[in-house]
């Protein structure tokens, strides 16, 4: 059983989902720093995809410092990124190009994106 959901959507890269949802059961607390993380095999097992697709996802949340390998104990939860405010939010640049051109093509103004951001921001527990 994977300490994670994932509701799979068509016309959705399945790829896309589960960083997706691994993610967000990160920041929502499923998981904490150091907790071990399914292996590739047991991951496309749970999930029925692809292995291929399985080690490409556990690459990518790797490369994005979600997880990180231990030796001798596989691979695990990373700790929170370091640095200052400004650098950890500028991680998120990307992202929110992403979503500010998804917003304007919808029609959205700042207000209603900014209250948007507020309404699911409180959703999630504080981190320290």
């Amino acid at each position: 059983m994977l300490p994670f959901t994932v509701e799979f959507r068509s016309g959705e890269p399945v790829y896309e989902q589960v960083l997706y949802a691994v993610k967000k059961a990160v920041v929502a607390g499923q998981f904490s720093p150091g907790d071990r993380f399914p292996s590739v095999r047991a991951l496309s097992q749970e999930l029925r995809i692809n292995p291929n697709t399985a080690h490409k996802i556990v690459a990518a949340l790797t490369a994005d410092g979600v997880l990180h390998v231990q030796p001798g104990i596989g691979t695990v939860i990373a700790p929170p990124v370091n640095g200052s405010t400004e650098d950890r939010a500028a991680l998120l640049n990307d992202e929110l190009e992403r979503l500010l051109i998804e917003a304007r093509r919808l029609g959205l103004d700042e207000e209603k994106v900014v209250a948007a951001v507020r309404k699911h921001w409180r959703k999630f527990p504080k981190t320290p």
